[in-house]
């Protein structure tokens, strides 16, 4: 498990600092130079021999949806909502994982329908004041859109990469990057205007930063966590990140927030990830 939780401590810190630091920026435009510079990255890494066209193109097809859909729809909420809430709405992704891991297996189990439903009343607990927004109903429904394409992928990869065991993970990744690097770049070729973009310095080093390790490093150690991981164990750790998140997003980065409905909210969606890992404890024998 340490490499699901060294790449969600990463993660915590991107919130504030796309928030704080690249809000000036066209939202595909920050998604297109961080799978820009996580594809360059594992390029030296990329296995070309004893690996056929089908599967490379399986792989581009999941970087496609888990990192560049993803990303587009992620980057654009942060134009509708505070950083914190970002990182919160992240909340349901375990349950799309453990949902999507389901349907494709043609069975759905009860349990995971309950827990869903104490995490959307402690984020309904949180955001109470919030919802008649229309801007913040935007924002969540983008955070959604990127839940499920981040859920849909880390899946298909766990189910892939196990077909194909003696493939690994520093060999592939790179077509992962490929497929994101490719729609971004399409994205930014129909709505950003290249020759008015200015950067600044702070733009500039934040963007090396999120684009080389919370996007590079990170999501390879999560992919390569997901994959020597049970399903519910991932699902419950993919929640890891909100916590410390939130902590940082209202500290560091500055940010206001009603504590005790926090508090309050996080305390129920505690609840929901401890039920998820009891139970399956209890149903399986060993949980990890």
């Amino acid at each position: 498990m340490p490499y699901l939780i060294f790449a969600s401590i990463i993660w915590s810190f991107s919130f504030g600092l796309i928030k704080g630091n690249l809000s000036a920026l066209h939202p595909n435009l920050i998604s297109f130079i961080r799978m820009g510079l996580s594809f360059f990255i594992f390029i030296p890494f990329i296995g070309i021999k004893n690996i056929d066209l089908k599967i490379k193109l399986r792989f581009i097809l999941i970087g496609v949806v888990q990192y560049g859909f993803m990303y587009i729809a992620y980057i654009y909420s942060y134009g509708f909502l505070k950083s914190y809430e970002v990182a919160l709405f992240t909340i349901f992704t375990p349950f799309y994982v453990l949902f999507i891991h389901d349907t494709i297996r043609k069975r759905l189990i009860k349990k995971h329908l309950f827990i869903a439903l104490l995490a959307i009343i402690g984020a309904a607990i949180i955001t109470y004041g919030d919802i008649t927004s229309s801007s913040f109903l935007v924002g969540f429904i983008l955070i959604q859109l990127s839940n499920i394409f981040f859920a849909w992928g880390q899946v298909k990869y766990r189910d892939l990469m196990r077909e194909r065991e003696d493939l690994k993970d520093r060999n592939i990744f790179a077509y992962l990057y490929f497929g994101a690097f490719i729609v971004t770049f399409v994205a930014v070729l129909f709505t950003v205007d290249i020759k008015t973009v200015l950067f600044t310095s702070k733009e500039i080093y934040t963007l090396l930063y999120l684009g080389t390790i919370p996007s590079g490093i990170a999501f390879f150690l999560w992919n390569y966590g997901v994959r020597k991981s049970k399903i519910g164990t991932i699902s419950v750790f993919n929640n890891l990140k909100i916590p410390f998140a939130i902590i940082i997003s209202m500290t560091i980065f500055g940010e206001d927030g009603n504590l005790i409905r926090i508090l309050i909210g996080c305390l129920i969606l505690i609840s929901a990830i401890t039920y998820n890992e009891l139970s399956t404890k209890k149903s399986n024998g060993n949980f990890w």
